[in-house]
């Protein structure tokens, strides 16, 4: 303490001021979801490990020595108990991320939470004459009202969490900046919702409901003044055609002004879509309101996108769009750089674009984790497909969904565009005669290797092939020469995987898909007479499986659903034919809908959580791969070469990603035994490069003539 005393004031005032500032945003962000005393209390104790002589030491320079100043405030909330003591795992995990729980038998150096209780530490009481530590008045949620509590405690810290890490980033970067402004958070909701009434205000005035723009109007129409509805679960089940894209932007706009929302977030399963997506919102709402949050953007690249790279960080825009796998995997996360959007997803509008594609191996916690958004972070969320999955039995609450699409069946009657016909089981060769009949035709198969053997047999002017063995950049020019020889009427025949079912605008006279799951199937069709320029009747999507059995990976349950639906006789187009697609799918997967048990580490375990465990579990899209890169291309030799010699920074992967494709382990030991790959760098695993350029075409991608004893969906 005599120490202390000789200390510059200075220093002592940056540390007192670093801990008020942080206190006050970490308020105001918790303050989003009612809870500003729990934020200011995490902020306002979080560094007070900084008034120990050691530390003070170190940062006037006397010592070189490394200090603990995170574990003294969890250390005084644990001291407190009672409400205090939720915030020991937002305190001690602010920078190295949220702990597990741990056990007795832990030691002072381990990463969790009773290791750090058994730390020791320098003596830090030299705050009690600096800081005042606020009552916690409030409680985290209504008990009385909770299913599972622990389960929503748990969401609680990470929310606290994410108030307190987003804090004192930015508490920071303002004293590093010397208040000079470095952020952009875009215009306001009404600024928003007045430009994108003056985008569609042309559009209003059509009423002819024998059209389908008229068609869209009416949905549109009925979107905005749904908008004025209170906060709540909503469906939008609109056909292929719909324009639902522009129906729930005009309803999360409208709904977010009339209840003082902060944000829209759109969450979409693939990136083409997303890219899609983002554009158009872009071209009404301008550049500057909407942020795209997924693997292919890169916003580091000039100094002109740095309010948009800061952004990213903490989704700090208006319009958000991003994947299932950054909003999820950020929920169930426990490193900072994940949690610190959390937050502001709080008070959000949130759609869920292609509500079918939640993942199924998840569904579980994502639901749960949609449920504890609804009941206490004051959001709105949409489910927005023309595939509805049956979802009311998973929430716990009996949440009713208020549907957004006007007079829903007789919208599905107008926009009937296709007829289905069943044509059972086929040979390969049958398949291919059926195709070289064809004009237009899109041929949609299950795996990768299926899809290049019917492309070589096909193969002349006019006929092309898609699937995931392309890098992006390559798929992109591909679909640019289809779409220009639809829009030029020219012969045009597709072999793809099911890449292009969603969100891919596409416009076939006849689509030939392989048997899957209905969801997929009628996605599909979607790619058939999509404009609506044809008689239904002169539009079919015939659906087929093949003779020969193969192994499809993660489709099986779909796949044997769906057969047992076609033989019973149900049109695969009715909308009770794709509830009960759901509800056998669902009652077959059982408990594999949580299928690494996320559920079980926040049941009954009394606040001893185990969120390093589960930040490192949840994974959407599993490991089990390697990333090759395709240096075929000028940009992607420049991009390689930067990488060999700077690195692998953020910015460089994420401009490699368009050049890189993704293998199962058991096709890339065998290409690698063969010595078709080399690693980029030595000793770094998963990312290597294609050293055979033989075995990439600009026909197929990466061939996959290799046999792997399973075939590669996608």
């Amino acid at each position: 303490m005599q120490y202390i005393a000789h200390i510059d004031q200075d220093r002592i005032q940056s540390v007192k001021e670093h801990l008020e500032g942080t206190a006050k945003i970490s308020g105001e962000f918790a303050g989003k979801f009612g809870k500003q005393d729990w934020g200011y209390c995490n902020g306002i104790l979080h560094d007070i490990g900084k008034y120990s002589v050691d530390f003070l030491k170190r940062i006037t320079g006397e010592s070189n020595q490394r200090v603990d100043h995170s574990t003294a405030g969890a250390r005084v909330c644990r001291e407190k108990g009672g409400k205090y003591s939720f915030l020991e795992y937002c305190i001690a995990g602010h920078h190295a991320g949220l702990p597990d729980y741990g056990s007795n038998y832990d030691n002072a150096g381990d990463p969790t939470l009773m290791g750090r209780r058994k730390k020791k530490i320098s003596d830090y009481q030299a705050y009690q004459k600096e800081i005042d530590i606020p009552e916690i008045v409030t409680d985290p949620f209504d008990f009385k009202k909770t299913v599972n509590p622990d389960f929503s405690m748990s969401v609680f810290i990470r929310m606290l969490y994410s108030c307190l890490v987003d804090a004192d980033f930015l508490d920071t970067e303002a004293f590093m900046s010397r208040g000079q402004k470095v952020r952009n958070s875009g215009e306001p909701m009404e600024a928003l919702l007045e430009k994108l009434e003056k985008h569609v205000s042309e559009w209003l005035k059509n009423q002819d409901l024998d059209t389908v723009n008229g068609r869209r109007t009416e949905i549109l129409k009925h979107c905005l003044a749904e908008g004025k509805s209170e906060k709540g679960l909503f469906r939008l089940t609109v056909p292929t055609g719909g324009g639902k894209t522009i129906a729930s932007l005009a309803f999360a706009l409208r709904h977010a002004v009339e209840n003082q929302m902060d944000r829209v977030i759109y969450v979409i399963p693939y990136t083409s879509i997303i890219e899609q997506n983002a554009k158009v919102f872009r071209e009404i709402l301008g550049d500057e309101n909407v942020l795209e949050n997924h693997c292919n953007v890169d916003y580091e690249s000039s100094e002109e996108l740095q309010p948009m790279q800061l952004a990213a960080e903490n989704w700090d825009k208006p319009v958000v769009v991003t994947t299932n796998v950054q909003f999820f995997e950020s929920l169930f996360a426990n490193k900072s750089s994940k949690c610190r959007k959390l937050h502001n997803i709080a008070n959000s509008v949130i759609i869920f674009d292609e509500a079918q594609m939640l993942p199924n191996d998840y569904l579980k916690p994502c639901i749960a984790m949609i449920e504890e958004l609804l009941s206490n972070y004051r959001t709105s969320v949409v489910l927005c497909t023309a595939t509805q999955p049956a979802l009311k039995s998973f929430f716990q609450r009996n949440v009713s969904a208020t549907e957004l699409c006007p007079r829903m069946d007789e919208q599905f009657q107008f926009f009937k565009r296709t007829l289905f016909e069943n044509i059972g089981t086929v040979t390969e060769d049958c398949l291919i005669n059926k195709l070289r009949g064809e004009y237009q035709a899109l041929c949609i198969v299950n795996t990768k290797k299926r899809a290049q053997n019917i492309y070589q047999e096909l193969k002349e002017e006019g006929v092309y092939h898609l699937s995931t063995s392309m890098y992006p950049k390559h798929r992109k020019q591909v679909l640019e020469k289809i779409r220009g020889r639809l829009r030029e009427d020219k012969k045009c025949i597709l072999i793809s995987t099911s890449l292009v079912e969603a969100g891919v605008d596409l416009d076939f006279q006849s689509v030939y898909r392989e048997l899957a799951g209905v969801d997929s199937m009628i996605q599909a069709a979607g790619r058939c007479n999509r404009e609506g320029h044809r008689k239904a009747e002169e539009s079919k999507v015939f659906i087929f499986r093949f003779e020969e059995k193969e192994s499809v990976l993660g489709q099986r349950q779909q796949i044997d659903v769906a057969k047992s639906l076609i033989a019973d006789g149900r049109d695969l187009s009715d909308r009770e034919t794709i509830t009960r697609y759901f509800e056998m799918l669902y009652h077959i997967r059982g408990e594999s809908l949580d299928k690494k048990k996320i559920m079980d580490e926040f049941t009954n375990k009394k606040i001893k959580y185990r969120f390093a465990k589960v930040g490192k579990d949840f994974r959407l899209i599993e490991q089990n791969t390697k990333t090759i890169f395709i240096n075929c291309e000028e940009d992607a030799d420049e991009i390689l070469r930067e990488l060999k010699e700077k690195g692998f920074t953020r910015s460089g992967m994420r401009k490699a990603s368009q050049y890189c494709i993704t293998v199962y382990d058991q096709t890339f030991d065998k290409m690698y035994g063969a010595g078709m790959l080399k690693p980029v760098v030595e000793n770094m695993e998963d990312f290597y490069e294609l050293a055979d350029e033989s075995r990439y075409t600009e026909e197929m991608g990466l061939k996959l003539e290799i046999d792997n004893g399973m075939a590669l969906f996608l």
